[in-house]
């Protein structure tokens, strides 16, 4: 891994942190707010800073360019994987929701490889909390199915409330927490002289 030494570097620094949650909040709040005259005015206007309305309609280079702004996430800690896929988004034309949809799209295969990862790690008896395959019980197999469809239902129904919010307020609501949170961290560097 090519950025081992400078994620490393990175993950202990609380100025990086800070400066990367206040720099995305400044991002997402300008990106949100150029597009917002698009949004309000819809697919048919004239002149829109908006031209990819549905996921379904988004380019490759779009999709290129959105996951290469993803690994902004990786390298600077703070700054948010999702922030970083939906103003890259935003920037690229797509609308909010276009936006917010592909992101959660994207973060999919990661949740699901690393779940399964550290699943399959504990049912062979190494990781965290080893387990082993012939420890588990018919009753310890169907809490886990319960957990599992309970997640997945939680989750759901919280990306669609999060899905129609931001499709009526915006991410300047987001914007303002990562201004606020980012000072705040660089507020405490400072204090500790890091």
């Amino acid at each position: 891994f090519l950025l081992t030494k400078v994620i490393g570097k990175n993950l202990e620094s609380l100025k990086v942190m800070g400066s990367a949650l206040l720099v995305g909040g400044i991002v997402m709040w300008i990106v949100d707010a150029m597009n917002a005259k698009s949004e309000a005015a819809g697919p048919d206007a004239p002149h829109s800073r908006i031209h990819t309305w549905k996921m379904e309609a988004m380019s490759l280079g779009q999709g290129i360019w959105i996951g290469a702004c993803q690994v902004l996430s990786a390298v600077f800690p703070g700054t948010s994987r999702s922030m970083s896929t939906i103003a890259a988004g935003q920037l690229a034309g797509m609308s909010r929701a276009s936006a917010l949809e592909f992101s959660f799209f994207l973060s999919m295969p990661t949740m699901v490889v690393a779940t399964c990862y550290d699943l399959l790690k504990s049912l062979r008896g190494k990781g965290e909390n080893p387990i082993g395959v012939s420890q588990i019980d018919s009753h310890e197999w169907l809490v886990l199915a319960i957990g599992f469809v309970v997640s997945f239902i939680v989750a759901y129904a919280s990306v669609a409330w999060f899905m129609a919010y931001v499709r009526r307020r915006g991410f300047a609501p987001f914007a303002i927490y990562r201004i606020i949170v980012g000072a705040l961290v660089l507020r405490y560097a400072a204090r500790l002289g890091s």
